[in-house]
């Protein structure tokens, strides 16, 4: 069985209308199917960084399968049909084939990883695993979270206010911990090509996504941070950019 992918979000000009676009083709397509029924794997997906964040790791790795598209605009990720899915009502959550639902980026990409895993896109050995955990973490920790919550609680305050909790007096504070992060991680990148060396993993595509959306919501990178941009500019090269 082939899978297609249905008609993503339609292009718009909000920040979060990294819409989706449809997987890579790839001559590697993992066929994500069991023989269970009618069911298969399917991916509850939407705009935002965090949906593209796992969009990417599949084209990596040549992963395809049904996507389901979820309003996140309108508001249809926290209503109770996808409340069901994921109680937090976050995107994306990933249906597996026996019906359960599994949500939180890592979470999801470590699970296709262990289903599939070459290309190795977090790591072939503990090693190469733990480091890639590490950096990933640390992109999440210390850039993404506070990088996200300055937007949230600032610029996109109207759009999040009655949706979570937010307090707006500690934006400028949240954006300047994720930019001193940058500069710290500027430092480490010097003589890197990737963040886990040699190899380009989920901590790459983490960082990736999470900067590309600060570019469009006040919180471009630094171009002091030379490393990090000519990473940048690498990263930006490969296909699954656009997925």
């Amino acid at each position: 069985m082939v899978f297609f992918d249905p008609a993503g979000a339609a292009a718009q000009s909000h920040p979060f209308d990294k819409g989706p676009d449809g997987l890579l083709k790839s001559s590697r397509q993992h066929l994500l199917q069991r023989n269970l029924g009618e069911r298969t794997m399917k991916l509850y997906d939407s705009i935002g960084p965090n949906p593209r964040i796992v969009r990417m790791f599949m084209a990596e790795k040549g992963i395809e399968m049904p996507k389901q598209t979820v309003d996140l605009r309108g508001g249809e990720n926290r209503q109770a049909e996808h409340l069901k899915r994921n109680p937090h009502g976050q995107m994306p959550t990933l249906e597996l084939d026996d019906g359960s639902y599994l949500s939180e980026i890592t979470a999801i990409c470590e699970y296709l990883e262990e289903k599939n895993p070459t290309p190795a896109m977090i790591g072939a050995t503990p090693e190469e695993r733990a480091e890639c955990r590490m950096w990933t973490r640390r992109v999440d920790l210390n850039i993404a979270e506070p990088l996200a919550n300055g937007f949230r609680f600032g610029e996109g305050l109207k759009f999040f206010q009655n949706r979570v909790p937010c307090a707006p007096e500690a934006s400028p504070g949240l954006k300047m911990i994720a930019a001193n992060r940058l500069q710290w991680l500027d430092g480490q990148m010097a003589d890197r090509e990737y963040l886990c060396g040699k190899r380009f993993t989920l901590a790459d595509i983490f960082l990736y996504g999470w900067l590309d959306f600060g570019s469009q919501v006040g919180q471009p990178l630094d171009p002091a941070n030379s490393h990090i941009a000519a990473w940048f500019a690498r990263v930006g090269q490969r296909p699954s950019v656009k997925a």
